[in-house]
């Protein structure tokens, strides 16, 4: 594991490149495990192949892409369920960063 700076975030993709596959990997296989694959997996690679990570102010954020929920296809989904496990989604993959940096 890199020894995380976070001025080095900023060109994240030359400087941790690994350790954020590994971070987005981790949170995925847990929220698959709870979730229906079909919705995680659509957001997943509609929604979140598009998202930023970001450190600030001592923590990981993610940045979506602009109305994600019309992004999905192939899967039907009311608004509201797509947004809970888009939340949880995305908490795991903020609780992840934290992990795969020790933070």
């Amino acid at each position: 594991m890199a020894t995380f700076d976070p001025e080095k975030f900023e060109d994240k993709y030359v400087h941790y490149f690994p350790e954020l596959q590994q971070a987005y990997k981790n949170a995925f296989n847990r929220i698959n495990e709870q979730y229906d694959s079909t919705l995680v997996h659509a957001i997943d690679q509609q929604v979140l192949n598009e998202s930023e990570p970001f450190y600030e102010d001592g923590e990981f954020r993610i940045e979506l892409p602009d109305d994600p929920y019309d992004r999905i296809t192939g899967v039907v989904v009311e608004e509201e369920q797509f947004e809970t496990v888009l939340e949880a989604h995305i908490e795991a993959i903020e609780t992840e960063l934290e992990r795969v940096f020790n933070i």
